[in-house]
C-alpha cells in the first residue's frame, strides 16, 4: 500500500486521482484549506486523512503543519490545486499576481520543502500538474502563465537536486481540461463553456498514474496532454 498526499482533491483532476488511488487501497492524505473543507473531503473519501493548510497563505503552512500529525512516509506528493485570473498586464492588480503566485508556485515550493523528508525516506515521487501555459504564454494569461513557468523551473531544479536521493519528479502539462477552473476561464473570456470540447479529468489522471507506476529504472520527467477532439 502506497501513501499519497494530494492538493486539489475536492474537484477536477485531483478528485479523480484521489478516487483512483483509493480504489487501489492506497492511503490518502488530502490537503484542505480549512476544517470544514477537511470534513467534506473525509466524507467524500472514507478512510482518507486530512491536513489543513491554506495554499493562498504559504507563509503559514509551516505553522499550520506544526500543529498537526504529518505522514511519516510519502510515496507521492501530488500538486494538483491551482487558481487562475485572466486579464491584460495593464489591468491586473498586484493582488491578482500575488494570489496566483502564492497558490500556483510559492505554496507548492513550501509544501515540497516541508514534506520532502517524508518523500526522501521511501524514494518517492513529486508530481506537479502544470499547464500548457507553463510552456507558452498567451495574451491575458500573464499571471497564470508566469506562475506555471515558475512551477516548471521548480520541478526541473528539484529533479536535479533530488536525483541522488532516489526521488523522482514529474511535470504534467494538460491542455484545456473539463473542470470547474475551465468553466471559470470561459466565463472570464466571455465564451460559452462546453465540457465536451475538452480533455476529461480522467485522462489527465491516467497520465499522472502512468508516471507513478513507471518501473524504478525509469523516470518520466515531462508529460504533455492535449485535447484529442
Amino acid at each position: 500500500m502506497a501513501t499519497h498526499l494530494i492538493t486539489g482533491a475536492g474537484s477536477g483532476i485531483g478528485a479523480v486521482l484521489a478516487a483512483r488511488l483509493a480504489e487501489r487501497g492506497d492511503e490518502l492524505w488530502l490537503l484542505a484549506r480549512d476544517a470544514r473543507r477537511a470534513a467534506e473531503l473525509r466524507e467524500r473519501f472514507p478512510g482518507a486523512k486530512t491536513l489543513v493548510g491554506d495554499l493562498g497563505d504559504p507563509a503559514k503552512l509551516s505553522w499550520a503543519f506544526g500543529h498537526q500529525a504529518l505522514p511519516v512516509e510519502l510515496d507521492s506528493l501530488l500538486h494538483v490545486a491551482g487558481t487562475v485570473e485572466l486579464g491584460p498586464v495593464g489591468d491586473l492588480p498586484v493582488k491578482a499576481w500575488q494570489d496566483t503566485l502564492n497558490v500556483n508556485l510559492v505554496a507548492p515550493a513550501e509544501l515540497t520543502r516541508l514534506l520532502l523528508p517524508s518523500v526522501r525516506l521511501v524514494k518517492g515521487h513529486v508530481v506537479f500538474v502544470n499547464s500548457g501555459a507553463g510552456l507558452r504564454a498567451g495574451a491575458e494569461w500573464s499571471a497564470y502563465a508566469a506562475s506555471k513557468h515558475g512551477l516548471k523551473a521548480l520541478a526541473d531544479s528539484l529533479r536535479l537536486e533530488e536525483h541522488g536521493n532516489g526521488v523522482r519528479v514529474t511535470s504534467v502539462y494538460p491542455g484545456r481540461t473539463a473542470t470547474a477552473m475551465q468553466a471559470k476561464v470561459h466565463q472570464q473570456e466571455g465564451k460559452q463553456y462546453d465540457a465536451g470540447q475538452w480533455i476529461e479529468p480522467e485522462s489527465v489522471a491516467k497520465a499522472v498514474l502512468a508516471a507513478l507506476d513507471a518501473s524504478r529504472d525509469a523516470e518520466i520527467t515531462d508529460i504533455t496532454v492535449r485535447p484529442g477532439r
